[in-house]
This record gives C-alpha cells, sequence and structure tokens, in this order.
C-alpha cells in the first residue's frame, strides 16, 4: 500500500509516479548503455578534475582502478535504470542511484557553487531527491515487478506476510 501525505494514493497519483520512475528509468538506462558502446569513454577526465575531494577521485582515476571505476559507472547506471523501468528492487536501485548521484555531484561541487551553473543544487540533487521519492512511496510496487513480489509474498518478511494475509481475509492483526 502506498501513500502520500496523509492519505492512501489514487490512480493518478500511481499513475504519475509510475511516468516518472519510467522517465527515471529511461535516463539511466540511455545513459549506461551509451558509455557501454562507446570503447572511448571513460570517467578518468572528470575524476582529475574534480574540484572536491580531489585525492580520493584521483585515486579512482588512476590507471589500475579507473577500469573497475568505469564498469562500475557503465554498468550501476545501466542497472538501476532497467529496475526502475520494470519496477523490480526499486527501493535498493534508488539507494544505489543515490550513492552514484552523490559521487557524480562532488567532484563538481566547488562550494556553494555545484557543476559551475547551480548554487549548492545541481540535476544530482533533484535526482537524489527522486529516489528519496521512490523509497518514500514505494513505487516498485505499482505496475511493477516489486508488486508481483508482494502479491505473491514473496521476498517478504514474516510479519509483513502475517499482515499481509490478516488483512486479504479483513480481518485486523492483533499486535
Amino acid at each position: 500500500m502506498c501513500y502520500t501525505i496523509g492519505k492512501r494514493m489514487n490512480r493518478k497519483h500511481y499513475l504519475f509516479l509510475l511516468l516518472l520512475r519510467l522517465g527515471m528509468g529511461w535516463l539511466f538506462v540511455y545513459a549506461g548503455i551509451s558509455k557501454i558502446v562507446n570503447p572511448n569513454w571513460t570517467a578518468a577526465g572528470f575524476l582529475q578534475s574534480s574540484k572536491m575531494l580531489s585525492n580520493i577521485y584521483g585515486w579512482f582515476a588512476l590507471p589500475g582502478n579507473i577500469i573497475f571505476v568505469d564498469f562500475l559507472n557503465e554498468w550501476g547506471l545501466t542497472l538501476i535504470g532497467v529496475a526502475l523501468i520494470v519496477g523490480a528492487a526499486v527501493k535498493y536501485a534508488s539507494y544505489f542511484g543515490i550513492l552514484l548521484m552523490l559521487l557524480y555531484y562532488f567532484p563538481t561541487l566547488e562550494f556553494p557553487y555545484a557543476g559551475g551553473h547551480s548554487f549548492i543544487v545541481d540535476e544530482h540533487v533533484i535526482y537524489i531527491l527522486v529516489f528519496l521519492l521512490f523509497i518514500g512511496t514505494r513505487s516498485g510496487e505499482m505496475w511493477g515487478v516489486d508488486r508481483y513480489l508482494k502479491d505473491h509474498h514473496i521476498l517478504v518478511k514474516n510479519r509483513e506476510k502475517e499482515v499481509l494475509e490478516k488483512e486479504e481475509k479483513g480481518g485486523v492483526l492483533e499486535t
């Protein structure tokens, strides 16, 4: 069951959240795939030009590390996007998306300016807020694989399973 502040969500809320999830998913899939298919793409330049935490990001850009960093970046974006599109493990994909967006945000931050075009808040912060919305509303549970898993009580904790079974029977679970 998904909620907005103070009340249950209706079909219109579900639809807008689904469209947002699909749009974010496509953004991430496209970003990941475009990096995978470009043999010349690397994050090294971005990491080496880091303005904040430059020692850490410089270490990521070292020749022995960049292969691993590029692989995680390409496939992380792609898999987060796929998870959002199909509605599978949206909560976990959102946590990883937040981590990735933080890793993108800090190299561009020259406090209080982010990326040279924003004051503290740039697109990465907005993506983080959207991921928090997905986590808070359990958006994968509407029109997604997460919903199927929930409906069939797959990967649901025992206590939650008990509550779901009681609700289906129209009863109230006593604590």
